[in-house]
């Protein structure tokens, strides 16, 4: 058939109104039916991780209970009241066994968790883990120690989420190192905590877990990224974890829940195994690190991690020990510090914080030096936004296929999925608005600094 014959015979059919109506209305009706199915399995998929949370609770929960019936004597406050330091001596000395520890810190953690929902998973092998303590001749230096790890750090048997649809399913068939290296230095990992959908966020609340709440004021949230890990520790339930940081995510919920969190240098710890929706980070690299209510426990996890073991099954990971002679010295330090980094205002307690350490660090005999650190018009938007985001973020933008952002992310994705050319041209027009904008906040932000101080000398002028 020719095709202007085809087309006489189809040019009736075509031309009626009808039948494009009735076309049009079945493609909207497909659209539509395929949208609803998939966004039925998305759900479907995230009560499956939640009905697997709660088994996982419910297991425990019950472990907890039988060690507690079995040995109705065990000191479960005193237990939990001591620091990280104490319990390893006693947990060395015999004084205090692994496993009326770790089932005190399960317990409390169930306790926490209903609380402020931070735990999303009990890792359940952590019970052999226990056995394997009892036969291994050399107690290492967390021998005994409950840990808590976050999300989307690999323990084998388990889903590392990343807060996300596109991860769940996919269990683990082995650690990641450092939760390798945990367990070599004898560290029990116990519990797994909660994270915000993609984990760039500085709340805690994602779409299979929901929200997790500060410990300390519900009305308020523990930070983020790590901040399940935050929530777990302020409320007791843990006595160290392991979070990760890019731009905060130890940081930050550490000082929302009072607590200490180190960001080590870069590369310091291994990255091997660990979940994440952004890739190529190599200018800004994201960091493993502790999370504790205390210095002392920091160090001691430092000090256990950076070992032969971790160098050996990292080898990009340089092979430099923790230096104890550095970290015992008394030898008086040189230290530099400034209270504004130029691009973001301080707040008056954040002033006051640094002033009140700064005040400290002299009476210990150390030496203060105030500096301005560089003023690069392009720092924030060329060279940290562009370090996470070397691709657009493209490649976060496809993590989401599959899934439903998270009411908290809607903003961000919304400018992540954006083209190219129109973030160009809104860069141009909004460059100058910003410019104007920070220089605004600066100003409002002195002003209501010395409001502050004023304010705070005349509370003082009434004291009697």
């Amino acid at each position: 058939m020719t095709q202007e014959r085809l087309w006489q015979v189809l040019d009736p059919f075509w031309g009626d109104p009808r039948t494009l109506s009735a076309l049009l209305c079945s493609s909207v009706a497909a659209v539509v039916l395929l949208k609803w199915l998939e966004r039925r399995q998305i759900q479907q998929k995230m009560e499956e991780a939640r009905r697997a949370r709660d088994l996982a609770l419910e297991r425990m929960e019950k472990a907890a209970q039988r060690f507690k019936q079995e040995n109705p004597g065990t000191q479960t406050a005193q237990i939990l009241s001591l620091t990280m330091v104490e319990l390893v001596e006693k947990l060395k000395d015999g004084s205090l066994s692994p496993e009326s520890v770790l089932y005190s810190y399960m317990g409390k953690a169930l306790e926490v968790t209903q609380e402020v929902n931070c735990v999303t998973d009990f890792i359940h092998g952590c019970e052999d883990q226990l056995q394997k303590l009892k036969n291994q001749k050399e107690k290492g230096l967390l021998y005994g120690i409950p840990i808590s790890i976050k999300d989307h750090i690999d323990c084998k048997g388990h889903i590392s989420s990343g807060g996300m649809v596109k991860f769940l399913g996919q269990v683990k068939e082995e650690d990641s190192v450092i939760v390798q290296v945990l367990k070599c230095q004898g560290a029990i990992p116990f519990v797994r905590t909660n994270i915000p959908q993609t984990m760039i966020n500085y709340d805690c609340s994602n779409l299979i877990f929901g929200q997790t709440l500060n410990p300390l004021n519900h009305q308020k949230s523990p930070g983020g990224s790590s901040g399940g890990e935050g929530a777990l520790i302020a409320g007791g339930g843990s006595i160290l974890g392991i979070g990760s940081d890019v731009a905060g995510s130890i940081r930050l919920p550490s000082s929302f829940c009072g607590l200490c969190g180190l960001k080590p240098t870069g590369n310091r710890i291994s990255k091997l195994g660990v979940v994440s929706p952004i890739i190529g980070m190599k200018s800004v690299a994201a960091a493993l690190g502790p999370m504790a209510r205390d210095v002392d426990s920091l160090a001691l996890c430092m000090k256990a991690l950076l070992c032969e073991e971790m160098f050996r099954l990292d080898p990009t990971v340089p092979p430099i020990p923790f230096d104890e002679e550095v970290y015992t010295s008394s030898k008086p330090l040189r230290i530099g510090y400034y209270e504004g980094d130029g691009y973001f205002q301080p707040s008056p307690s954040m002033k006051r914080a640094i002033q009140e350490t700064r005040k400290l660090l002299q009476d210990a005999g150390h030496t203060l030096v105030p500096f301005a650190p560089p003023k690069i018009d392009y720092m924030v938007d060329e060279l940290f936004t562009r370090g996470i985001f070397s691709d657009g973020a493209a490649h976060l933008v496809d993590c989401f296929k599959g899934d439903i952002v998270d009411p908290a992310l809607k903003s961000q994705f919304n400018t992540y999925r954006l083209p190219a050319l129109v973030k160009r041209i809104l860069a141009i027009i909004l460059k100058p608005i910003v410019s104007v904008w920070r220089s605004l906040v600066c100003v409002i932000g002195n002003l209501h600094t010395k409001m502050g101080v004023f304010h705070f000398q005349s509370e003082i002028g009434r004291l009697p």
